[in-house]
């Protein structure tokens, strides 16, 4: 799978691990094991015993240690077997690997890359269901479809005009327009403005406003939105840059999604979304949610049937578009990273 390893790749809602009970994802084509132990303590572990390859989500956890519970090999949150049961000696090579993990903005995270590159400090600044300025709702869709798919179609917002028509009726306007395309470190930023319009579905006024969208996107596919309605006349006093948005008036919210590869063809889309608490309240993330329920099927339909194209389609080639930008910066960008980390591990091994 042509993906970037050295980065955090989100495997969990926070809620979806509860103390003493292991869970199972698979990142990257890579079955992992993830538990809570007694102290609160976050391990994830390969998710196959050493001994008969049995998966260790099946496991008892012991303290902070996972029992496997087909032969009853104990392992330690570092993945080294600490008991097997009538035997006195274990052998060194007696050890899976042991994921970095990190829990953030109410979600769970996992280094796919080198352990000693794992820096927290690189997990994005997502919002998250537990965020106290925003009141968010939350949920998760499973593709069938490469997640490289997902990531392009998160990239380019043109598609608002088309596959939303229904949802949230963007308008053709949308599209007509190229949004401020900004290349970051890590990923690209996305900034656009609407002037004098009452809205999509989810921006309605009543009163003409002027609205702004923006959004990072980083490694390894991380969406990290903000969007509000202004005054009008706003983005001329701005002269069309961020504005500030304590100055919103009726909409501000925030969505964090993220893309995570599972495996060929494989990926499941994780999304939060909801207003700022001076803005709206449980209604409004109701709406919004209700929404994103329409919107986000309305995207899956599409890439999973561009994905079952492509897989017949004997030399897949694309026609980048004006709004195809931001998409050549951002598979640019994962390219080179990919490259690097392939000439690292060479140079390694040498």
């Amino acid at each position: 799978m042509n993906y970037v390893r050295n980065c955090w790749y989100v495997a969990f809602w926070s809620h979806e691990v509860v103390q003493g009970t292991p869970a199972s994802v698979t990142i990257l084509g890579e079955p992992i094991a993830v538990y809570r132990g007694e102290s609160g303590r976050l391990t994830a572990l390969e998710d196959r015993c050493v001994h008969r390859l049995a998966p260790l989500s099946l496991g008892r956890c012991e303290g902070d240690r996972l029992r496997c519970m087909y032969h009853g090999l104990l392992y330690a949150p570092d993945g080294q077997v600490v008991d097997i049961p009538g035997q006195d000696i274990i052998p060194p090579h007696a050890k899976v690997r042991s994921y970095p993990i990190e829990e953030r903005h109410g979600w769970i995270w996992i280094w796919m890359g080198d352990p000693q590159k794992a820096d927290a400090e690189l997990i994005p600044a997502a919002v998250g269901l537990d965020d106290p300025d925003f009141i968010m709702g939350s949920g998760a869709l499973d593709y069938d479809a490469e997640a490289e798919l997902i990531n392009d179609n998160l990239l380019d917002f043109s598609h608002l005009s088309y596959v939303h028509a229904d949802s949230f009726q963007s308008g053709p306007e949308f599209a007509e327009r190229t949004p401020r395309i900004t290349p970051l470190p890590r990923g690209i930023r996305y900034e656009r403005w609407l002037e004098n319009t009452l809205g999509s579905s989810t921006r309605r006024t009543p009163v003409p406003m002027d609205n702004f969208m923006t959004y990072d996107f980083v490694v390894p596919g991380i969406l990290l939105m903000r969007s509000g309605t202004f005054p009008v006349g706003t983005a001329a006093q701005c002269e069309h840059q961020a504005p500030d948005f304590s100055r919103a008036e009726r909409i501000h919210t925030f969505t964090s999604q993220a893309v995570t590869p599972i495996s060929e063809r494989k990926a499941r889309y994780f999304f939060c979304w909801g207003p700022h608490r001076v803005y709206g309240d449980e209604a409004q993330r109701d709406m919004l949610l209700g929404l994103a329920a329409m919107a986000f099927d309305e995207d899956k339909r599409m890439i999973e049937a561009q994905q079952r194209i492509i897989d017949i389609t004997p030399t897949p080639r694309i026609m980048p578009t004006a709004h195809d930008r931001s998409v050549t910066i951002f598979n640019r960008l994962v390219k080179s990273m990919i490259e690097q980390e392939r000439h690292e591990t060479l140079a390694e091994a040498r």
